[in-house]
């Protein structure tokens, strides 16, 4: 565990406590700090466990898996959020398939340049991405207008817009507590790759 607050052990935890770090153990039956960071405030961490799995892994979500992780990858690099970061894109480049395609997409994130390896609703989603990330304020009705032109239709532009929301928030909680990994099992996908 480590952040720059204090988190709860399992151990030290009283009962209230208890059923929320139930609620938010991973496959692999650990809580990762993410969510421990917030052990002080069991309801928040509660809040963060229902946001996140309605965010990023609902069943009712039409966006292909790969690209929800890769989008919430690239939040976290425009964030500069190394926690994030490490999770989601290894997520992403296991969801991917082809390590040498995953390897170029994460340069172009890196580099900031999605249009050189995505076009097409993809690279709308990025260009979509990147400006709510880092000018919420100059958002307009043209962004949401590239997106419908590009295909997506308004159910799968709302997935997109929660996931680079919630991004948003979380890589802002762990940069500001000084959440690290060290401790967890980084990747949703760890457990059958090890």
């Amino acid at each position: 565990m480590s952040a720059w607050i204090r988190m709860i052990s399992d151990e030290e935890a009283d009962e209230d406590l208890k059923a929320v770090l139930d609620l938010a153990r991973t496959p692999h039956g650990t809580v990762d700090n993410v969510m421990r960071v917030h052990s002080l405030r069991p309801n928040t961490m509660k809040g963060h466990v229902i946001l996140y799995r309605a965010a990023l892994h609902d069943e009712a979500n039409t966006l292909p898996m790969w690209l929800q992780e890769t989008i919430s990858s690239y939040v976290s690099i425009l964030n500069d959020c190394p926690y994030s970061l490490a999770n989601h894109w290894k997520n992403a480049a296991h969801l991917i398939g082809d390590p040498e395609r995953a390897e170029k997409i994460r340069a172009a994130l890196d580099a900031r340049t999605p249009e050189t390896v995505f076009d097409g609703a993809e690279l709308e989603l990025m260009r979509y991405a990147e400006k709510l990330t880092v000018g919420p304020g100059k958002m307009e009705r043209a962004d949401v207008l590239a997106l419908k032109n590009a295909g997506l239709d308004d159910g799968q532009i709302l997935e997109a817009n929660q996931i680079i929301g919630y991004f948003n928030y979380v890589n802002r909680l762990l940069n500001g507590l000084g959440v690290s990994t060290a401790g967890d099992i980084v990747g949703y996908y760890a457990e059958t790759e090890d």
